[in-house]
């Protein structure tokens, strides 16, 4: 049985306010020239303290949603212990309990096997970092 794994790291500028950025297509791409038609897994890992993964939908106004329903969550006040950065910063180390770091997602013949409306989303609630790496792993 033959085995490839081949990993790279995406840099993405979030810029600096609260960000759903969609990295459907940059996982297409790499999966293009990693999967070479064929099954296996694709794994998102982001290196960072105050980012996610998650799988949604965007476009219609979800990602809105989930900003909105992490600062409801999770609100930009001092209530938070870890207080360094810009006010509320706390908040944004307690993101990835709720929206986790990682994420593997099955392909099949060389595609992510998503449903018709999910997006593969890097989530960024720190506004004191802009720029975040995701590393993509392809096991097939």
């Amino acid at each position: 049985m033959s085995t490839t794994f081949i990993t790279r790291t995406l840099d993405v500028t979030t810029g600096s306010t609260e960000t759903v950025a969609d990295l459907t297509a940059d996982c297409d791409a790499f999966l293009q020239e990693a999967a070479h038609g064929g099954d296996g897994l694709l794994n998102l890992f982001v290196p960072h303290a105050t980012a996610g993964i998650a799988i949604l939908e965007t476009g219609a106004g979800s990602d809105d949603d989930l900003l909105s329903a992490l600062h409801d969550l999770l609100p930009a006040d001092d209530r938070w212990q870890h207080r360094h950065g810009s006010p509320g910063h706390g908040r944004d180390h307690v993101l990835p309990a709720l929206v986790p770091p990682h994420a593997t997602l099955p392909v099949i013949a060389g595609r992510m096997a998503l449903g018709t409306w999910q997006s593969v989303c890097l989530v960024d609630t720190n506004r004191d970092n802009p720029d975040r790496q995701v590393r993509l792993s392809f096991l097939g």
